[in-house]
């Protein structure tokens, strides 16, 4: 019998660090019964929340890896992602992002949007995934959902609208009132389990029937049987309602907004029915792939389980029973047995075991078909690869994968944890593609790049403990870049002669700033003075050149090589010769073309009590910082800048000490930017007495 599609929903909960999402997913697996008793994301009873199985997780009370787990609401089977917010890990959202249907946005009542939360709705935005939002925490102090709703209108540029409206806030909050069928509800029982309906309290009657008719009146822009049922007035049908609120958000026109209080159990049965009613299943959503056999030309894929086999590899775990692979499937069905086919590297591969997972958790299954979020034992692939079947040659459209900003050299104390490091390297960048790894040829040293601080901290951290590999890190290094500003020609011939065949070619044309992007080669060769089997070749010694630049050594960006003369010779042209003339032609022009060095500048949110403002913005200012804005939310104000990361490197413990540990920050990649004189002299020295060294 085939499984009933729209009864699905792929749906991940992602929000700005600390919103709350880890104890959401819990209180969600609670009420549809999947555990049946509630722990706490710090962990203070010993046990830690679910969905953070790590050890790390539970101590630091974040969540790092995004953890799968499925439940059932009434009748309607739920695949949830829980995401980190932490931007360090921002790879997990975007690879969750893009194998989900829908997301929730969780939102502090009291916080707010802040800089995480546009940066997630930013990747839900990329991925066109419809979004309901949370706003959690209505119990704290300061809590106001209405701003929450006007910060999503006008920070985030969504349309919107409460569909609930709170009973009380902060320590008072008792229940909510729901706009659409007009009812108060309350959450009773020892854990909220149990939904009392009553009448709307009297002193907000009149405000609810305001809101309704408000939000019955944007409502009806989706739906012309609505407001056909509002012109004529009367009893209006509460499924035209639901459906018109259905539609706007599969559009991402609309943007339900819903509140309540994981930690106090209020507000979760609602949501879980607006998941049901509002998200999409997977034949609401367009998804695309490849076809590999016709120049990549993309076509939709059809979710159904009589069609080839298509799915998608994106994310790996090493686990306690050896590599875990997570995939989605798009069409087709898998079973137990079956032998699929890996499209990037065209092995085969055999499927043992298929499991669901429910965070570290795990249960056999047979078999899955289209739209399942399922995991697979034993099978040697990375991240975003695609399986399929034989006869189809496909590859889904891949995800966006930021560049990392900071680097470190990791020392292994001796030769036992060398070997367990190489070991964990080798997973650690299998399973994230955001982290990075290479040995310095000029020093040996071993380094690792990612996303902050943070992200390299927690690796080191798992190598100690996961891999028993006792490593030192050196002091972080900003991730530089070199590029030229202006225009140089170059003519440069490359001529060997030793016995017998010698090396020859001749390489003209000039260099020039590229405004978009890393590296462009333009081929202007008439009259085949470079025959054409010889241009690529020209073009892989341009990029050559580009791996380290001459000022301080860090990779070269921005750059477009034009070549259009040249002069090769019948016996002793070769790939080999036109190669290395590219690279002599590259060298020469890049000395004339004014090379500067470019910083990575991070896009910095410090927030705090109103009192530390003036300290806050002096403490970045300090560091080359420009302050962007400031943004004032009752005795807390956010400061936005932009500042150079190798000026950020142990600015947590500085704030805190500013702020009588009051303060938090978080901080993203913006852009590069040149250096300033000072700076880049200083580091033009340093490398020149490293290579002295060497």
């Amino acid at each position: 019998m085939a499984r009933d599609l729209s009864k699905v929903r792929n749906i991940g909960i992602s929000a700005h660090i600390d919103s709350g999402k880890t104890t959401l997913t819990e209180r969600i697996l609670f009420y549809t019964n999947r555990i049946h008793a509630i722990h706490e994301v710090r962990g203070k009873d010993g046990v830690g929340a679910k969905m953070d199985s790590m050890e790390l997780e539970k101590e630091r009370g974040i969540t790092i890896q995004s953890a799968a787990t499925y439940a059932s609401w009434k009748d309607i089977e739920i695949n949830i992602i829980d995401t980190p917010g932490h931007v360090d890990f921002t790879i997990e959202v975007e690879r969750a992002l893009r194998v989900l249907d829908g997301a929730i946005l969780v939102l502090c009542s009291v916080g707010g949007v802040q800089s995480q939360s546009i940066t997630v709705n930013r990747q839900m935005s990329r991925y066109r995934v419809p979004r309901i939002a949370f706003v959690n925490k209505c119990d704290r102090t300061g809590a106001n959902p209405e701003r929450v709703a006007g910060q999503l209108r006008d920070k985030l540029d969504l349309n919107a609208r409460l569909m609930q409206l709170p009973i009380g806030l902060e320590a008072e909050f008792s229940g909510i009132v729901d706009l659409i069928t007009m009812k108060a509800l309350y959450f009773e029982g020892k854990s909220g389990e149990q939904i009392r309906e009553s009448v709307i309290p009297v002193e907000m009657q009149a405000e609810a029937q305001e809101r309704h008719q408000e939000l019955l009146e944007e409502l009806s822009m989706y739906s012309e049987e609505l407001m056909e049922a509002l012109l004529e007035g009367g009893e209006i049908d509460t499924q035209l309602v639901y459906d018109a609120v259905r539609k706007g958000t599969l559009s991402l026109e609309f943007t339900p907004v819903f509140i309540g209080s994981a930690y106090k159990n209020k507000g979760i049965q609602p949501l879980l029915d607006a998941v049901d009613a509002y998200l999409p299943c997977p034949t609401d959503v367009q998804n695309f792939a490849l076809d590999l056999r016709k120049n990549e030309e993309e076509f939709a894929v059809t979710n159904s389980p009589d069609d080839p086999l298509i799915m998608l590899a994106f994310k790996l775990e090493d686990g306690r029973y050896g590599q875990l692979t997570y995939v989605r499937t798009y069409q087709g069905n898998l079973n137990k047995g079956d032998t699929v086919y890996n499209s990037r590297t065209g092995k085969k591969v055999k499927i043992g075991r298929l499991v669901r997972m429910h965070a570290d958790e795990m249960e056999e299954i047979d078999g899955c078909g289209p739209g399942d979020i399922v995991a697979l034992f034993g099978v040697d692939c990375a991240s975003g690869d695609t399986f399929t079947v034989e006869g189809i040659d496909a590859s889904m459209s891949s995800m966006h994968i930021p560049e990392p900003v900071i680097s470190l050299a990791i020392i292994p104390v001796d030769n036992k944890a060398q070997t367990n490091m190489s070991k964990a390297l080798n997973r650690f960048t299998k399973e994230d593609p955001t982290f990075r790894t290479f040995v310095d040829h000029e020093t040996g040293e071993t380094i690792i790049s990612g996303m902050g601080e943070l992200h390299l901290d927690v690796y080191i951290e798992r190598m100690k403990r996961e891999y028993k590999a006792e490593v030192t890190a050196g002091a972080p290094q900003v991730a530089y870049r070199e590029t030229i500003t202006a225009r140089a020609d170059f003519d440069y011939t490359h001529k060997k002669q030793t016995g017998g065949s010698g090396q020859y070619g001749r390489v003209a044309g000039y260099l020039e700033p590229l405004e978009e992007g890393d590296y462009e080669f333009v081929d202007s060769i008439v009259g085949g003075t470079i025959p054409r089997e010889y241009i690529p070749s020209c073009d892989k010694g341009f990029q050559k050149s580009m791996e380290k630049g001459i000022l301080c050594g860090a990779a070269i960006t921005g750059v477009r090589a034009v070549i259009n003369d040249g002069a090769s010779h019948s016996v002793d042209s070769s790939d080999v010769a036109f190669q290395l003339a590219a690279i002599g032609a590259f060298k020469e022009a890049y000395r004339k073309a004014h090379p500067v060095i470019m910083e990575p500048i991070m896009k910095v949110a410090v927030e705090g009590p109103t009192e530390f403002q003036g300290a806050v913005m002096g403490s970045l200012n300090q560091r080359r910082g420009m302050i962007i804005g400031t943004v004032e939310e009752g005795n807390y104000t956010v400061v936005e800048a932009e500042v150079p990361l190798s000026e950020m490197f142990g600015y947590s413990t500085i704030l805190r000490s500013l702020t009588q540990g009051k303060a938090e920050f978080t901080m993203e990649f913006a852009t590069f930017k040149q250096v300033p004189k000072s700076v880049g002299e200083e580091l033009i020295k340093k490398y020149e007495q490293e290579k002295k060294n060497n």
